[in-house]
């Protein structure tokens, strides 16, 4: 056993502890601060952030401003007897007096509305915004109709139209025609039981009429190619209307692209980033110069701009969009307003569930005291261009004399929108077999007259709003993703920052019910299957859980507010369109059709109910990168009235009398829309859906008989010219903050 050592035997061994005092580190020590003690005011006043102390500062600058202008008048006045006119005092104080002035004037704002297949641009002092096609033509070796499959999509070598169309579509129409039939007997309507072979034995045996060039006198004026601005530019081109008129045979040949499809950048037709956004720039640009007549670059910096975007958007559409503004237009001042929210300022409503069905997307919003609920936002990829290129197909079907139209030529295009627009209702009582003629306009050729009859393509084809795989969705994923990567939290670059929406997951969970596996941390709803557990929503409590009404429709022992009975909300298997739904509200057992619960109580099986993961988002619990992989693989397609449903129950969240108020303000805008009789046959469909509030469903166009392609431009002016507007985004601000200055600036949480 070893004992103490005594320091006399340490030091005659040569082991006695010294002490020189030397540190063990020159670095200087940190001194442990008191965990029980302690406050920072970092980041927790406005005069820390950036944009706040900058806003600040110019109220304050206001102030001062306003009280000289004050102290000089009295002193140029002292009697009052002549009074001082503010265009003098603006002359003497000379630029900054100019600047304040160019801040309220609406002539000095620019309102850009960017779609897919049309923008919208103009000054906020205008009453319409000039209207031009979102494309440009350039030179190429090949026109896009050379270089892409023709649409509609169609096997030309095929004898009969089932085999051009494929069996499996066939029978969809077919089905579609049967359902129709059936639909109008019941409705006491009169059906011809040979009305389709007569139109097919029509048309097939129709021929055109060749027009002289001097008997029509509605002749169209094609773009002259040699016109370009600068023929040995590359850079030159055509946009809008003059893009769309050059010819397909011209010399040299040109081709179009569309920046934007369905709603995003066309990452499909592009090969790198940079020639998407310069196109998009290129085409903002010229539009500048040709419709608003600022055809020198200095004279923009002088113009503020307010921007539209998608209420569920990219953030990397719209940080590009930012940075174009500033670097390439240098804008005075530039802001953001979400469309729903745009075409509520447009219509005067303070509420609203505003259903935009565009040319290539349609977007479900609800819309409360001027923002948008962010749980309630869908973006659906169909709309008025899926309507054509489906009219056009069914017409084809059914023997249409002018068998090789291609809608990847420009006249052809031309031709079956001005088609659509004439002849498409959605109305039974026009349907009926009906004579109808066009006249066929191409580059170098002679005028073409055609008569053909129609029966219930007309009606059928914008029938497939409510049954879109009627529609011919096999590309409109592809591509996503391929040069354009989404975006990732600053803090952690595995983590995807692009907003997210409850009804949005909802809607793809209708296409692919495995995502719910994918989504159980970002919804915080039910856990994967075979893990139980003894409540519903243990981790977060929920005073509007509905998940507990999936797993045990009957009325539950667990306190919670929501009510129970006939003002409950219906149930997840009603909102997203499930068979046999007959939309009542009340309970499960009091419904026949509503399917019967799990078997294991609170263990839901998620391949059986998809809806609990998708019915509302936590945004606190972040999604993977796998998740977000998975989510994009899936297209957001689902029908229209199913779509409104589930975004008012989403935005509603068990609030059975905000459900009741959204159901009676929904307004429905976008060209797409401008089909007879649409928003009456959507207030039908949802009113059946859900009888019991079948008297307080209301489905209007905008107010004060407005266009409905223009509402939300309108909203978008009307925003700018507000006062106490402080969403500005300016130079300074941009130079030093970039696009994190979003953050601060927009109305909605970025």
């Amino acid at each position: 056993m070893v004992g103490k050592v005594s320091e006399r035997v340490l030091a005659r061994e040569g082991l006695e502890r010294t002490d020189n005092g030397m540190k063990q580190s020159s670095w200087p020590d940190v001194m442990p601060i008191n965990q029980k003690n302690y406050y920072t005011d970092y980041m927790k006043r406005d005069d820390q952030i950036l944009p706040l102390r900058i806003q600040n500062d110019a109220n304050r600058d206001r102030i001062v401003q306003s009280a000289k202008d004050r102290d000089r008048e009295r002193a140029l006045n002292p009697r009052g007897e002549v009074p001082l006119l503010a265009d003098d005092v603006q002359e003497d104080e000379g630029a900054a007096a100019d600047e304040d002035l160019a801040k309220n004037d609406p002539s000095r704002l620019i309102i850009i509305h960017p779609g897919s297949q049309n923008l919208r641009i103009g000054f906020a002092s205008d009453a319409l915004p000039k209207t031009i096609p979102m494309t440009l033509a350039t030179r190429f070796p090949q026109t896009e109709a050379e270089q892409y499959e023709a649409l509609p999509r169609r096997q030309f070598e095929a004898k009969t139209p089932e085999e051009q169309y494929g069996e499996e579509w066939s029978k969809k129409y077919s089905k579609q025609c049967s359902d129709l039939k059936i639909d109008m007997r019941a409705n006491k309507r009169k059906v011809l039981p040979n009305s389709k072979e007569l139109v097919v034995n029509y048309n097939r045996r129709a021929d055109p009429e060749i027009i002289p060039v001097h008997n029509d006198p509605l002749q169209v004026d094609w773009t002259d190619v040699k016109s370009i601005e600068d023929p040995n530019s590359v850079a030159s081109c055509f946009i809008g209307n003059h893009a769309q008129r050059v010819p397909d045979d011209s010399t040299p040949k040109f081709k179009l692209w569309w920046p934007m499809q369905h709603g995003w950048f066309n990452e499909d037709d592009y090969t790198n980033q940079e020639h998407i956004y310069d196109d998009f720039e290129t085409l903002l640009d010229k539009a500048i110069r040709q419709e608003l007549g600022l055809n020198k670059n200095s004279a923009w910096r002088q113009y503020g701009c307010v921007f539209v975007i998608p209420d569920l958007y990219d953030k990397k559409y719209v940080e590009q969009i930012l940075r174009s503004c500033m670097n390439w237009f240098e804008f005075s001042k530039v802001c953001f307003i979400q469309e729903s929210m745009a075409a509520t300022f447009g219509a005067g409503y303070t509420q609203a569930c505003v259903v935009d069905v565009g040319a290539q997307k349609t977007s479900i919003t609800c819309v409360e005291d001027g923002l948008c609920i962010d749980d309630s936002r869908i973006n659906l990829k169909y709309g008025g261009y899926d309507v054509t290129e489906t009219f056009m197909k069914m017409m084809l079907f059914d023997n249409f004399p002018y068998a090789d139209i291609n809608l990847r030529r420009r006249h052809d295009f031309l031709l079956a929108e001005e088609l659509k627009i004439k002849h498409c209702t959605m109305t039974q009582a026009d349907i009926s077999v009906q004579l109808y003629q066009f006249h066929m306009r191409a580059p170098n050729q002679p005028t073409r007259k055609y008569q053909f009859k129609t029966y219930d393509e007309v009606i059928l084809a914008p029938m497939g709003f409510y049954d879109p795989d009627i529609f011919d969705n096999s590309t409109k994923l592809r591509g996503r993703r391929k040069i354009i990567d989404r975006s990732y939290n600053p803090y952690d670059v595995d983590v995807p920052d692009d907003p997210l929406s409850a009804a949005q997951i909802a809607i793809l969970a209708l296409s692919k019910p495995s995502l719910n596996s994918l989504n159980q941390g970002v919804t915080g709803g039910a856990p994967p299957a075979g893990t139980e557990y003894a409540t519903p929503m243990k981790e977060k409590p929920n005073p509007f859980n509905l998940l507990g009404q999936e797993a045990t429709p009957q009325a539950s022992n667990a306190p919670s507010p929501a009510p129970d009975g006939a003002g409950t909300p219906a149930p997840p298997p009603f909102v997203f369109g499930k068979e046999g739904s007959n939309g009542n509200a009340s309970p499960a057992p009091a419904n026949s059709g509503t399917p019967a619960p799990t078997t294991n109580g609170f263990h839901p099986q998620i391949s059986a109910t998809p809806a609990p993961q998708g019915m509302f988002t936590d945004p606190s619990v972040p999604m993977s990168k796998l998740q977000a992989i998975e989510r994009d693989s899936v297209l957001p397609i689902a029908p229209l009235d199913t779509a409104v449903l589930t975004s008012i129950h989403n935005a509603a969240k068990g609030d059975d009398k905000k459900v009741r108020d959204l159901m009676g303000s929904i307004m429905v805008i976008g060209g797409g829309a401008k089909i007879p009789h649409f928003t009456s046959y959507l207030e039908d469909k949802l009113r059946a859906r859900r009888p019991d509030i079948a008297d307080r469903v209301l489905v209007s166009r905008s107010a004060r008989d407005m266009d409905e392609q223009v509402v939300v431009w309108k909203g978008a002016s009307v925003f700018g010219k507000l006062s106490m507007n402080d969403s500005w985004i300016t130079p300074f601000e941009y130079e030093r903050l970039g696009s994190r200055t979003l953050h601060h600036k927009v109305l909605w949480a970025w």
